[in-house]
């Protein structure tokens, strides 16, 4: 197979100079403004220095060295850029032969193939005190989709997800039920119940401030191993992990491994005792231990132990840090946790840094989002229940199935609605960079045009819509010569960097440049369906042209599956 991508193109420059690495020229590639109907310029000023002459004259010497080369076309120079085309059937075929490999395509024809990593993600890490919130769908969304591009290029990848079961938070919703539950059980999904009592806590306790004692009373009483405190401790915390899991279900995710705080909390101490025997922390006067750091952290010294002897929450992320690097063996651990904990981790990863902790750790942080003023209050009025927006996307796709397709049977509309739903949901939400934060549009992310999930399924399926009604096989024995109109140039060049898009995504973390990509694609194809009639009386430009939808939808196929989201064939 004739595969091409950046990669390649690199190559085969690179052995022109004895002194420029291949990864170097792949680095200098440019990719033309669109309007500029070349694939890649390669800004010859680079090279000047090693090569010792004018970036015009490398130029035009490299271009009589490239004319020979099989797959370019339209070699040109311009200043000191050099331009160049990949010839469409080698991009086409490269696609078309790849199918739902094309985004991995340099991987799989290496001679060596790549280190595979292990990678541990973690996330969502919710309290069990109420149900997953608005700001658990960035999370998991997030964690959920770099999982499976990380996985689609070859690494394994543990999903681990820590429970934060114990605190002083856990007490107030046990004590609001030790009042007024009267032992009853849950009359509605389980985390929404245990949450209702968080909530009642909190407005009882607005009116009698003494409740906070006893609250505290009962974490006393929880970390002294009351019997009766511990048994209604694991009544609510399984009704909240209930609840959770099926939160988790609705949008296709399980952990390999769950860790509970309430395991954790203690024995992170016997990590900074030891680090503090080694001299690698400090006891102050009053008894607390501290971690100090060397100017070039560049971060304030940071307590670990308490001077009462109490640990504090960095404590037992150091513990899971060390317990998750003996579960999973891994090269790289990523925590999918807020921007307002990017000074936690910074302090952690310094911390495990002096601890001799061997490992890649990254923090994925991500910014808030905001609902247009008014819509979906949850019940305490500031946070919007994860459970509450699912149900009315779903139900705004599902007025927009039922109005589109009545013909079809109600369980089919329910059916689409839930497909159709979780893809507006899903790719509004990591189309945006994630240390944005955003507005949240319901009603704009469920139309079927515009930047949202439905257009991009509604393009897969306008393409299966037009395979299907034509009777020709779709192959590569076409006339390649037949793809002259611009709109048909434009959407071939745009289709060789989706391995680059994937390439970059997964060195950055940047899952949102394969929505960006996705939403690129189909606007560039659907300004070629306007202008360009793919069935037609000329079966061989029909037979063409049904090869580029085909490569078009293949590429969106693997977008979609990344990002978690089903395709239809119909819509």
């Amino acid at each position: 197979m004739n595969y091409i991508d950046k990669k390649k193109i690199a190559d085969t420059i690179s052995k022109h100079f004895s002194n420029i690495d291949p990864s170097e020229i792949e680095s200098y590639l440019e990719i033309p403004p669109s309007e500029i109907d070349f694939n890649y310029a390669l800004p010859c000023y680079r090279l000047a220095k090693t090569e010792k002459k004018p970036p015009n004259i490398i130029a035009k010497e490299l271009k009589e060295k490239l004319k020979d080369i099989d797959y370019l076309e339209n070699i040109q120079v311009s200043g000191p850029y050099l331009n160049f085309k990949v010839k469409p059937r080698f991009i086409l075929e490269s696609i078309f032969e790849s199918r739902e490999d094309y985004g991995r395509i340099e991987q799989i024809h290496k001679k060596k193939q790549k280190d595979k990593k292990r990678i541990v993600i973690e996330y969502p890490s919710p309290n069990t005190n109420k149900p997953l919130h608005f700001g658990h769908i960035r999370n998991m969304l997030l964690g959920k989709s770099l999982s499976n591009l990380l996985i689609y290029l070859g690494n394994t990848v543990f999903q681990v997800n820590l429970n934060n079961d114990r605190g002083i938070h856990i007490c107030k919703s046990m004590l609001a039920y030790k009042k007024w539950g009267e032992d009853k059980q849950p009359n509605k999904k389980s985390d929404h119940f245990v949450g209702d009592f968080y909530v009642k806590y909190n407005e009882m306790a607005a009116k009698n401030p003494s409740l906070e004692e006893e609250a505290y009373e009962l974490l006393r009483n929880w970390e002294n191993g009351n019997k009766d405190t511990i048994k209604l401790w694991r009544k609510m915390n399984d009704w909240a992990l209930k609840g959770h899991k099926e939160t988790y279900e609705k949008l296709s995710i399980s952990f390999d491994k769950e860790y509970f705080e309430s395991n954790l909390y203690l024995k992170g101490k016997e990590i900074v005792l030891e680090g503090l025997n080694n001299g690698i922390f400090e006891r102050l006067q009053d008894g607390a231990i501290i971690a100090r750091f060397k100017a070039d952290y560049n971060l304030d010294d940071k307590i670990l132990i308490r001077s009462d002897g109490t640990s504090i929450y960095i404590t037992q992320d150091i513990y899971l840090a060390f317990q998750k690097k003996k579960d999973f063996n891994f090269d790289t651990s990523i925590y999918i946790v807020g921007d307002e904990q990017i000074q936690h981790f910074k302090w952690l990863f310094a911390i495990l840094e002096l601890l001799g902790f061997k490992a890649n750790n990254y923090h994925l942080s991500y910014g808030m989002i905001n609902l247009p003023s008014g819509k979906m209050k949850s019940r305490e009025g500031t946070v919007v229940d994860a459970d509450d927006i699912i149900e009315e996307i779903e139900q705004l796709a599902y007025l927009e199935v039922d109005k589109r397709y009545e013909h079809l049977a109600k369980s089919e509309k329910i059916k689409r609605a839930e497909i159709i739903g979780l893809a507006a949901l899903s790719f509004y939400i990591l189309k945006y960079n994630p240390t944005k934060g955003f507005v949240f549009k319901p009603d704009e992310s469920i139309s079927f045009e515009g930047e949202t999930g439905p257009y991009i399924q509604y393009c897969y399926a306008r393409i299966e819509s037009i395979i299907q009604k034509s009777e020709l096989p779709i192959s590569l024995d076409i006339h390649w010569e037949l793809f002259q109109h611009e709109k048909e140039n434009s959407l071939i060049k745009q289709m060789i960097y989706f391995p680059e898009i994937i390439k970059t995504a997964e060195k950055t973390y940047n899952i949102h440049l394969i929505p960006q990509y996705l939403l690129s694609l189909c606007q560039t194809f659907n300004s070629f369906y306007t202008s360009c009639q793919v069935i037609s009386e000329d079966k061989e430009l029909e037979k063409a042209r049904l090869l580029l939808i085909k490569c078009v939808q293949i590429i969106i196929k693997i977008g979609l599956t990344i990002l978690g989201i089903e395709t239809l064939d119909k819509m």
